[in-house]
């Protein structure tokens, strides 16, 4: 079988006195026959490609779940008067959600369980399911939780009576799929927030449990950069709306014992103020950006919301990014010496929590309890499989109560270290690197090289089970912290956005180029990895260094830039015009069109690409690889593999159960191993 060839139909974009021609424009049409017989037939070429690597993959999916413990049980976490946690069961690709009465941790041995949902049960054999958020009311007779089974960001709501175990007639679509759903006081009235026609989260609504068709609009957000966020306070008494765009933001608070008055807003949104809100004891905490880079923390009387002043000094080496309220102290998330900290703060003094690690990841585990003296933190590293440690707030003795089970691992051979390379501009870059030292000189071994570098988020260096068997056959994986990422503070953040996108893939390309400089790999040996916003790095560093990589894996790419933000039609565009910019702008249009993958395609030679999509993307139109992989298979000179695959009945994450997650892994590796000269 020939690799598939799109046909080319004429289409012109004109704006700014500049022409694009796009001739692969008409696969975007999701229910045109002549687009699904392509799907199917790039679906085809795949699977012929691919059946000589099945076997490697067969092997990869053995060994990766070989180091899971199938039967496995998340460490409970205390919520009132009983313990809640989830656990898999083998054979089962979902999760199982479960209770157990006691007072005290210790008594949970003799507890009996009590399963509040059973995600297997709920999928029924179907392709896709996934449930996102799942909120106990507050006397816990009654489960809130959102379902989806095709992939998109539009979740239904559904409510389960735990006593009877049977489900409530409220069922709601349409809600969206996090950070949208919050009980009242009372456990009489639901909030949730539901979506737009563009799969935006904008319109608040309260819904009294066993009324139809009567739900109140609360608020609505008119302006379609600003998306909903709803949180309820640590503590219970309060619940926030957040109004938020990339950078600015506003939150509303509304007390949870008075469902039927209205939100009141704290601070009215400013360009560039971002700022959120808890409580604490009297006094509402306030993380801000405002006159602080890198966050502060400012406290205001309930009573006198406006009488700002600080709680803690402010340091601009350390990146807040979080804080948890408990009754005699606080927890604050952030960022340090660019790993992902935990400081407590009580009597006030902060202090943070040190490991003896170089690299880590440390984070607020999942904690329901506000006057509580003791609380859950996660910790791990590449080497270290995630820990969750119980802290006493007073003394700040950590006691580990669980590490993540990974049978056939023991971290001896294993090694972690920091590297560095230096960017166009001389910026240092850090890179995380994970290998095993006891098979052979480093110099040249087969290296994989992640990166993302967007909206913020860092790519950590966590334990990962699934790179064992990378790691097993020699290959040394490195995580590139490019900038757009988070890692080192929001001034990283800043220096790969908007007008600055291009430094993420020149960093990238950086790094690689210091990889190979120091011996650690060679052209021919080096692959480069991502997916969504990181599949737009990998589209746009082919573009940049096509002869630098033997081989690309790029997941849901984003790599049609300047067709997708000018079409506000598409699910989510206007959300990124303060991520992207807004090309409707010719300075943001000209400076995205100078790195759109898609745009940018040439005459010339590229890596080995192995592309994935899902027909159902909400975030990343599955038409945007399409026209990619399209224009590449007409342009490029060289006789390289490019494999297409798209999900027919997936979303953005792919498949929903966790054997079916594994089996696309380890397809991803054989055949990024393949091309590095890894058949075994």
């Amino acid at each position: 079988m020939l690799p598939p060839v799109a046909a080319k139909k004429p289409h012109r974009h004109e704006l700014h006195g500049d022409v694009r021609l796009d001739p692969y424009q008409w696969l975007r049409q999701k229910d045109d026959p002549e687009v699904l017989a392509y799907i199917e037939e790039e679906n085809r070429y795949r699977d012929q490609v691919m059946a000589p690597l099945m076997p490697l993959a067969g092997h990869l999916y053995a060994d990766m779940l070989g180091h899971i413990a199938e039967d496995r049980v998340e460490p409970p976490v205390q919520h009132g008067p009983y313990f809640y946690y989830r656990r898999l069961q083998k054979g089962l690709g979902y999760p199982i959600y479960a209770r157990k009465p006691a007072p005290e941790r210790s008594d949970l041995a003799d507890a009996a369980e009590e399963v509040i949902l059973d995600l297997n049960a709920r999928a029924d054999g179907g392709a896709f399911y996934a449930v996102t958020l799942l909120r106990v009311s507050p006397d816990h007779s009654r489960l809130a939780f959102l379902e989806n089974r095709d992939g998109s960001d539009r979740y239904t709501l559904r409510v389960k009576d735990l006593e009877s175990g049977d489900m409530l007639d409220d069922e709601i679509d349409g809600v969206f799929l996090s950070e949208s759903l919050e009980w009242d006081a009372s456990g009489q009235y639901l909030f949730y927030v539901s979506v737009d026609e563009q799969q935006r989260p904008c319109r608040l609504w309260r819904h009294k449990l066993g009324d139809r068709g009567t739900d109140a609009l609360v608020y609505e957000e008119g302006d379609i950069a600003f998306s909903l966020r709803l949180y309820r306070a640590r503590s219970g008494r309060h619940v926030f709306l957040q109004s938020s765009s990339k950078e600015t933001g506003e939150v509303r608070y509304l007390r949870s014992d008075r469902p039927l008055d209205e939100f009141t807003l704290f601070q009215p949104r400013e360009q560039g103020v971002e700022y959120e809100l808890e409580d604490w004891g009297e006094n509402f905490l306030v993380l801000t950006n405002q006159g602080a880079e890198n966050f502060r923390l400012l406290q205001a009387p309930e009573l006198r919301p406006q009488a700002l002043e600080p709680l803690l000094p402010y340091r601009p080496d350390i990146y807040l990014q979080g804080v948890y309220p408990f009754r005699d102290a606080l927890l604050l998330a952030g960022r340090q010496e660019g790993m992902r900290q935990v400081w407590v703060l009580r009597g006030g003094q902060l202090d943070r929590l040190d490991w003896s690690e170089p690299l880590y990841v440390a984070q607020v585990w999942d904690n329901r309890e506000y006057a509580t003296d003791r609380a859950l933190i996660a910790y791990s590293s590449r080497l270290t499989p995630e820990t969750i440690y119980e802290i006493d707030l007073s003394s700040l003795e950590l006691v580990p109560l669980q590490q993540e089970e990974v049978p056939g691992y023991a971290p001896g051979p294993y090694r972690q270290q920091r590297l560095w390379a230096t960017a166009e501009d001389g910026a240092l870059v850090p890179m995380s690197a994970v290998y095993r030292s006891d098979l052979g000189p480093l110099q040249e071994r087969p290296l994989i090289l992640y990166g993302y570098g967007s909206y913020g988020m860092p790519s950590e260096p966590a334990f990962d089970f699934k790179l064992l068997p990378l790691l097993d056959r020699g290959v040394v994986f490195v995580t590139a912290h490019v900038r757009g990422g988070g890692e080192m503070g929001r001034s990283w953040y800043q220096g790969g956005k908007l007008l600055h996108k291009r430094e993420s893939f020149t960093d990238f390309v950086s790094c690689a180029r210091e990889l190979v400089r120091q011996g650690w790999t060679t052209r021919e040996r080096l692959a480069a990895m991502g997916r969504s916003a990181g599949g737009l790095l990998m589209g746009a560093i082919v573009n940049l260094a096509p002869g630098l990589f033997e081989v690309v894996s790029a997941g849901v790419p984003f790599v049609d830039v300047v067709t997708t933000m000018l079409d506000a039609s598409i699910p989510l565009t206007s959300l990124e015009w303060d991520e992207w910019g807004n090309p409707a702008d010719e300075e943001y249009y000209r400076y995205m069109k100078s790195y759109s993958p898609y745009d940018n395609v040439a005459a010339q030679e590229y890596p080995h690409l192995y592309v994935y999509t899902g027909i159902n993307d909400p975030r990343v139109g599955f038409w945007e690889p399409l026209k990619w992989v399209a224009r590449l298979r007409a342009t490029k000179t060289d006789g390289h593999d490019i494999v297409l695959r798209t999900l027919m009945g997936a979303g953005h994450g792919g498949a929903s159960g966790r054997y079916e997650r594994l089996k696309e892994f380890a397809e991803e590796y054989a055949f990024v191993l393949h091309h590095l000269g890894i058949d075994a």
